[in-house]
């Protein structure tokens, strides 16, 4: 009785892999597909941010989102205090790229986060202001970073004034949103955008200059960049390289195809060659040199 070859196995365990990894490849790209249609960071120029909305500082003292504007510009980045990659490495580029600059922290601008999640704790902002603060590493610049929680309501309503559209998926209790920051001039009126996570300390030192005295930038090319669902501790990926992940899915289905083509033709090839010959057939003989 013949054995089922080794490769028709491999075959099976290959095919039954591939079938989960596509399976949730394709459950990604649904999640990727639902949550990027609502999730947006759109250029609201010259908007007017409400100021008489009111949010909790560090220590939970409640004050009105207007007591942080007044006196000189504002950065504003709307983050998740527990986020667990995106959001740290928005605060990371942006306090890269204020560290070098003439201007400072307290004494020209401002630096408001203000977290989209109604359950981060006046506790939480307050470790997120220190560890910041330590990367600045300027010291007096203590009244110039604001590290603001509050309510849903509040949160909503300043999300919609500068543009910010983010999702909330309650089964993984994570935020899909985009990554940026926003200018604003000491009134309160959306001045000049980033996208991303890097932005260029001579363009952000011209932005806050400008809006100092109240000009409004321009409009910038949007590129967004997507936090979603990163897991630092599982290695799961953000929504902004899924695409990346399915041209790799692509090519890993057709090597796998052509791998288990060239398996199984080896194989067939391999047991026509080992077939016994019939008894009595004749062998050729094959003339060797000089005969």
């Amino acid at each position: 009785m013949t054995k089922p070859p080794i490769v028709f196995f491999r075959a099976v365990v290959l095919v039954v892999v591939f079938t989960a990894v596509a399976s949730t490849s394709r459950a990604e790209s649904q999640q990727f597909a639902t949550a990027a249609s609502q999730v947006g960071f759109d250029q609201r120029l010259g908007e007017q941010v409400p100021l008489d909305l009111v949010f909790r500082d560090e220590a939970g003292v409640e004050a009105p989102l207007g007591s942080y504007f007044g006196r000189r510009p504002v950065v504003l980045a709307l983050v998740f205090h527990r986020c667990p990659l995106l959001c740290n490495q928005v605060l990371t580029g942006l306090t890269r790229s204020l560290k070098p600059l003439p201007l400072g922290a307290g004494v020209d601008f401002d630096v408001v986060a203000v977290s989209i999640d109604p359950g981060d704790t006046p506790e939480v902002a307050g470790r997120k202001k220190a560890g910041y603060l330590e990367r600045y590493d300027r010291p007096g610049s203590e009244a110039g970073w604001h590290f603001l929680t509050g309510r849903k309501e509040a949160i909503d309503a300043l999300c919609q004034a500068v543009g910010f559209k983010y999702v909330y998926d309650p089964q993984k209790q994570l935020f899909a949103h985009a990554a940026g920051v926003v200018v604003l001039t000491p009134g309160g009126q959306a001045a000049q955008y980033f996208y991303g996570i890097e932005y260029p300390s001579k363009e952000l030192d011209g932005a806050i200059r400008r809006a100092a005295s109240g000009r409004i930038g321009s409009r910038i090319a949007k590129l967004l960049l997507l936090c979603y669902d990163y897991d630092a501790a599982t290695g799961k990926y953000t929504l902004s390289i899924v695409r990346l992940l399915r041209v790799f899915g692509t090519l890993t289905a057709l090597s796998l195809g052509v791998y288990l083509f060239m398996m199984f033709r080896r194989e067939r090839l391999g047991r026509l060659g080992d077939e016994p010959r019939p008894e009595g057939a004749a062998t050729t003989a094959v003339p060797g040199p000089g005969l």
